[in-house]
């Protein structure tokens, strides 16, 4: 385990790429407003409409994304002969854009929303087209990318077999992402990485969730289609079962707030956790996953490293206010993803996997002391692995006092991770660590004290979902105050 420590920045994130993103483009539309009352015609709400935002939606949400984050972006994609064509041209100023014809209307999506709360979704032109004939130039423009981004809606863009063709050619030496769609085409062989979410790696395969051992995670629901009682365990399956049905590189089965799910050609598969955040609108998360990986590896990331980085995109994201933020003139803000939060995340995986005992205990943690020590090692005992919640310096100094922390988060962080029983480190805000305890959900809660396990406030969170709570030994006349007192008085 590594120290908590701020994410380092990606030799990605400090030149400027050339990605090209393949895929459907449609015409999103957010209609927001406000509703007081009722129309006399049917009892359905009144909008009186206070904004109208239009932007490329598709793959040229993907286009935009990787624009606003400063790469050369091209667009191959097929518009229709309309007015909303050309208006998603408008909208795509500083992307080229590549378009062969569409051979049907331009497909729009128009969400109203009242306050933050959606009310309905109106689609025109949304029937499924006829696979469109990719030109010359479509294929041409592949050439020469430091990466490239298969954004499929199911239109027919990725199914064209000339830009299939193309794509199989080019990922022979160009790292390539392919975000796939239920209705579209499989992803062709030799990709470097898919990122199906949940609902669609369980439609891809014939993997349900149902039956599959070591049930410790649910999915979040995605819009439109949901896993109901889908686990890490049926991700690990459904994911080595698509690298092998796809022949790709790897899959990473997206997991919503939890993070991924990746599985590679080698047979090898790793939990990349999510950092946790508030988040309201979904929309654009995948595509910003998506391009987050296609950048991290176009700047020399491995694939684990990149969805990793993907991961934190997506995050970064939804944390800043999703697509509306987007739009916003200085962009998403980055978020600090503590990087011991995803160790932990990644150790717990990996124990109840292999159907082994988590346990967690928490504390302060000030200055470690022998009582520290005892009660630690009786923890770990109890299981295969043995996470700490540990007090942040702001929790810290609201339960002590301003004189406290003596010891900053980071160094007390490293020195739990030095002790031979402890696996891994959360770092928690809060008064409690219930919201922490619910990111990993552990078998075993421990903690030593002279009460009984009913009386400790832990015990509820871990009822939740079956785990139980054990007190450990206590010893007396070992405290951090105590030890604290001792070393003011010596100095």
């Amino acid at each position: 385990m590594t120290p908590q420590r701020p994410a380092a920045q990606h030799p990605a994130d400090r030149r400027r790429l050339r990605i090209v993103v393949v895929g459907d483009t449609l015409l999103d539309v957010d209609v927001a407003g406000t509703s007081d009352r009722l129309s006399p015609d049917a009892p359905v709400p009144v909008v009186d409409v206070t904004t109208d935002d239009r932007r490329a939606g598709g793959a040229g949400l993907v286009a935009t994304m990787l624009v606003r984050d400063g790469h050369d972006v091209t667009l191959v994609t097929v518009l229709g002969d309309d007015s909303r064509a050309q208006e998603l041209r408008d909208l795509l100023p500083d992307v080229t854009v590549v378009a062969g014809p569409s051979g049907a209307p331009t497909p729009v999506k128009t969400r109203v929303r009242v306050v933050d709360h959606a009310l309905v979704r109106i689609d025109e032109g949304c029937a499924t087209p006829p696979v469109p004939e990719a030109t010359d130039a479509m294929t041409a423009a592949l050439d020469d990318a430091d990466a490239i981004v298969v954004a499929d809606y199911g239109r027919g863009v990725a199914a064209a077999p000339a830009l299939r063709e193309a794509l199989a050619r080019v990922a022979e030496h160009t790292p390539v992402v392919w975000d796939p769609h239920p209705k579209g085409a499989a992803p062709v062989p030799g990709i470097t990485v898919v990122t199906p979410n949940a609902a669609e790696a369980s439609r891809f395969t014939d993997v349900d969730g149902h039956g599959v051992p070591v049930a410790t995670v649910p999915f979040a629901t995605v819009p439109f289609a949901t896993v109901p009682v889908a686990t890490v365990a049926f991700a690990t399956v459904a994911a080595a079962a698509l690298v092998e049905q796809w022949g790709v590189g790897a899959v990473a089965v997206t997991l919503g707030d939890r993070g991924a799910l990746l599985a590679d050609d080698r047979s090898d598969s790793r939990f990349v956790p999510a950092p946790s955040v508030t988040a309201g609108d979904p929309c654009g998360a995948g595509d910003r996953l998506a391009a987050g990986v296609a950048v991290a590896l176009a700047g020399g990331a491995d694939v684990p490293d990149a969805v990793a980085a993907g991961v934190v995109a997506a995050s970064e994201y939804l944390a800043a206010g999703g697509v509306t933020a987007l739009f916003a003139d200085d962009g998403p803000a980055p978020l600090r993803v503590p990087g011991a939060d995803r160790d932990a995340l990644r150790t717990v995986h990996e124990v109840q996997s292999a159907g082994g005992t988590v346990v967690a205990t928490g504390g302060c943690f000030d200055l470690l002391h022998a009582g520290h020590a005892r009660t630690l090692s009786a923890a770990r005992a109890l299981g295969d692995c043995l996470v700490v919640c540990l007090n942040s310096d702001s929790s810290v100094r609201a339960l002590k006092g301003p004189e406290r922390p003596i010891m900053t988060q980071d160094d007390r962080v490293e020195l739990l991770l030095a002790l031979d029983c402890v696996d891994a480190v959360v770092v928690f805000d809060e008064h409690t660590p219930d919201e922490a305890l619910r990111r990993f959900r552990p078998d075993v809660w421990a903690k030593g004290g002279d009460y009984t396990a009913s009386e400790l406030p832990e015990a509820a969170t871990l009822a939740e979902w079956g785990g139980h709570v054990v007190t450990v030994p206590f010893h007396p006349g070992r405290s951090t105050t105590r030890l604290a007192a001792a070393l003011e008085h010596v100095g």
